[in-house]
């Protein structure tokens, strides 16, 4: 893909693509963003609309409801939904990369044939529960149990901060639990498929958050929750290993979100400099905002850069770790500083929770702390350079 920015463009189907999804987020999305967040409202129209344009199937095969395009198709999506709300762009990231895709990676036939066209489709919703109150980068904590019972799992402990996990479409969670203990003493987690109607399985109520008002986050409690044995998703014991996999295609899906974020700042911030007139010009013509704002721009495009590279080297069929820890960082510090620069760019108006870069300032800091904090993506990098 980094090609494609050394060329000028992207080819057609892409841009096509790109073209459409930002016309529905300037459209559709921007116009009830405020409203959303400032309700604390899951946006089902918006996310219905998403539905209809085949958003949630885009990189999955045509066979299980799928648009047949690929990841890079997610990402550029995510991009453009992230410059004007991330809380929709999330929606879709975790329903994509966190809630369908370990099924499609890893399920059994009759699990895709189940789940996936519903969830490809859009109709439904599905969440991945990794997070515990006592594990979170180190997943390895995991603390929820999963044990045999007559033909069934019978699955008990606590996921907090789970994306998609309580909404009115939501059918499933994919669950990490302890499902033994290994020779050398050490956990055996697996991933194991718990609908969402399951008796013992509740959502609590949902986080007051500092941002991503609009999207869906709940802990969520399982008490001698019982699924069939059969709901295993992929091998047992390999669920740390799949979820590491998962996650590292989601850090790219992160970075083009927050490529967005960081984008959607300089968009604004051009917009308001060129407008704002102080001491008889506009604030643009001043070279210390017109700096501030070429800062920015360089960040979007840095991140965007980097993003590319990796979902290439994903798509590619190469190693793609590195890359994407790459990618997830510098992404994420860039929405979080062209956040920041652009509050200061708007003064007191950037302080007004109905301008889109107030709502970015307080939504962009969780892209530094989800999938992977910053510090956990700088020891993956410094890992794959072999320290």
């Amino acid at each position: 893909m980094t090609e494609y920015l050394a060329t000028g463009g992207l080819p057609d189907e892409y841009e096509q693509l790109r073209k459409t999804v930002a016309d529905f987020a300037r459209t559709v999305v921007a116009p009830v963003a405020a409203e959303h967040d400032a309700a604390h409202t899951f946006p089902y129209e918006v996310v219905a609309g998403m539905a209809d344009m085949g958003l949630f199937g885009l990189p999955f095969p045509e066979e299980y409801g799928g648009m047949g395009g690929d990841y890079f198709a997610l990402c550029l999506a995510l991009e453009e939904l992230g410059k004007v709300d991330q809380s929709v762009a999330i929606t879709l990231e975790a329903g994509v990369s966190l809630g369908a895709m370990p099924i499609y990676r890893f399920g059994t036939d009759a699990q895709k044939e189940e789940w996936l066209p519903q969830l490809a489709s859009g109709r439904n919703l599905a969440a991945f529960g990794l997070t515990e109150p006592g594990a979170g980068s180190d997943a390895g904590g995991t603390k929820t149990t999963a044990k045999l019972d007559g033909g069934e799992w019978v699955i008990n402990g606590n996921k907090q901060f789970i994306t998609n996990s309580g909404t009115d479409i939501t059918s499933l969670v994919t669950v990490t639990a302890v499902t033994g203990v290994r020779d050398n003493g050490k956990k055996e987690i697996s991933t194991i498929l718990v609908p969402a109607s399951t008796p013992g399985f509740t959502a609590e109520p949902a986080y007051n958050k500092v941002g991503w008002n609009a999207s869906d986050t709940h802990p969520l409690t399982f008490a001698d929750v019982r699924v069939p044995e059969e709901n295993l998703l992929g091998e047992r014991g390999r669920g740390y290993a799949n979820f590491l996999r998962i996650l590292d295609e989601g850090r790219i899906a992160i970075a083009a979100l927050s490529t967005g974020a960081a984008q959607g700042c300089v968009d604004e911030s051009v917009k308001y400099a060129k407008e704002r007139e102080a001491f008889g010009s506009p604030i643009g013509s001043n070279q210390a905002i017109a700096f501030k704002i070429a800062r920015m721009e360089a960040r979007a495009h840095t991140a965007r850069t980097a993003y590319y590279d990796a979902a290439a080297a994903m798509l590619a069929g190469r190693p793609f770790k590195k890359q994407a820890a790459i990618a997830k960082l510098v992404a994420s510090e860039a929405a979080m500083d062209n956040a920041r620069d652009a509050t200061q760019i708007h003064g007191g108006y950037g302080f007004m929770n109905e301008y889109a870069v107030a709502r970015h300032y307080r939504d962009s800091k969780i892209l530094e702390i989800g999938e992977g904090t910053t510090e956990v993506q700088l020891m993956l990098v410094g890992r794959e350079l072999g320290l």
